[in-house]
């Protein structure tokens, strides 16, 4: 008499298993949930998913992939799992732990619950931070607070928070609510540097790494920089920490960031070479300070474009680093616009070797060549036509307004583009290290 708790198999000698064990499961018939199992004849049943096996396949296993095998239909009792089957995700976890929790409180469990858990989270430490679109069914809220305490239990955390929209505040404060713990303090490691910042109060841009890591291989040895959108100190570390800037003006005003960044600088040591700046940069009272100015905000960092001017030192100029998100259309556009596009005019000096390179050169390598549109280990990248019409306005523009407020020309130079990432559709976020001196 066959068990309930049996399931079918296929019995063949011990030295012919793995032949067909192979031809199974590439043809579908193998149940990889269970283990294969050695019976009392010293033959090995391996677990298919159906008892009826067609006898074409036996007499497949018997005389073309294992031939002199003998091949069977049998049963095995008290099936072991398999090792992949016996690994549960993260999500399976969650949802056994949150569906034992619901039924123990008196509830049926669904479909929709179940659609209602999150799929990923972010983790800082101790701390999960869920999605936005979770645990919104009533459900949940009669639950509280074990609920928490069994989702930090099954994640493996002691604190656990939801993210929300981002505030329109001015500051761009993130609405993260705090569901388990007490505080929202955190600490991050990017290339040797600490961060601490409040996930309800800061946001962390982790996509802005390969630009830290750039902004670290620079040497600023002996130079002032001015990093006009600071945040928790993003910029500003690698700045002082890696590429050895004697001195940085970090400007914030987000009183929330800014109390993370005088925490990192003391965390890293640089407190004594920084001077935090709160309130509008725009209101900023120094001038002719700077040898590099950082202009890290995006979508567009412009309104800042006149502060940044007037930071460089009057004698020597400098370079500023601009962050721009610039959208970008999927046609091929057209070589002689896109020529045009690239000659610097009037207060960008085309008589500069730059500027006439870029203006009398014939193909696309010769003007990105020309530019210094290049890659950090000089592996040229594809360089889009919108890229360079927009680095050729803002070239012009600083020009214009360095012209403005020095009260003399200035020759504007674009060293290099960088991208830093993509946004869909068709808009990336580059940088434009502009290259500004006096005439």
């Amino acid at each position: 008499m066959r068990r309930d708790d049996s399931i079918p198999a296929i019995a063949t000698q011990l030295r012919y298993a793995q032949l067909c064990r192979k031809h199974l499961e590439e043809k579908g018939i193998l149940d990889t949930r269970f283990r294969l199992q050695k019976l009392a004849d010293a033959t090995v049943a391996l677990p298919v998913l159906s008892a009826r096996v067609p006898e074409l396949t036996l007499g497949v296993l018997q005389h073309s992939v294992a031939p002199g095998s003998t091949c069977t239909i049998t049963h095995i009792q008290s099936p072991v799992p398999s090792k992949k089957s016996s690994v549960r995700s993260s999500q399976q976890q969650l949802e056994e732990a949150l569906r034992g929790l619901v039924e123990r409180g008196g509830e049926v469990w669904s479909e929709e619950l179940g659609r209602d858990l999150p799929q990923s989270w972010k983790r800082h430490g101790d701390l999960a931070i869920l999605g936005e679109a979770t645990f919104r069914q009533p459900v949940w809220k009669i639950l509280e607070p074990e609920l928490w305490e069994a989702v930090a239990s099954t994640l493996g955390v002691k604190r656990v928070a939801r993210m929300g929209r981002v505030s329109t505040d001015g500051f761009r404060t993130p609405t993260v609510t705090l569901l388990r713990g007490q505080d929202g303090w955190v600490q991050h490691v990017d290339n040797g540097i600490r961060y601490e910042f409040d996930v309800t109060k800061c946001m962390f841009s982790s996509g802005n790494i390969t630009e830290k890591l750039r902004i670290a291989s620079f040497n600023c040895s002996g130079e002032t920089v001015v990093d006009l959108y600071a945040g928790i100190g993003y910029f500003t570390l690698p700045y002082l920490v890696h590429a050895g800037a004697s001195f940085v003006h970090a400007c914030e005003w987000n009183p929330h960031a800014v109390n993370a960044l005088r925490r990192n600088l003391e965390l890293n040591g640089a407190a004594q070479r920084c001077q935090v700046h709160q309130g509008d940069n725009r209101q900023l009272s120094l001038c002719d300070v700077a040898d590099r100015v950082n202009l890290g905000l995006i979508p567009s960092s412009e309104e800042g474009w006149p502060t940044a001017c007037r930071l460089l030192k009057r004698e020597t100029g400098g370079v500023l680093h601009i962050h721009q998100n610039v959208s970008s259309h999927p046609q091929k556009p057209d070589p002689a616009l896109l020529l045009q596009n690239l000659c610097l005019q009037e207060v960008c000096d085309p008589s500069s070797p730059a500027g006439k390179a870029a203006c009398d050169s014939d193909t696309a390598d010769s003007r990105e060549s020309a530019l210094g549109l290049h890659c950090r280990d000089s592996m040229r990248i594809t360089v889009k036509a919108e890229w360079q019409a927009w680095s050729k306005a803002a070239a012009c523009r600083i020009a214009a307004l360095l012209l403005e407020i020095k009260g003399q020309p200035w020759r504007t130079h674009v060293l290099h583009m960088e991208h830093v990432k993509s946004y869909a559709p068709h808009v990336d976020h580059i940088v434009l290290d502009l290259e500004c001196r006096p005439t």
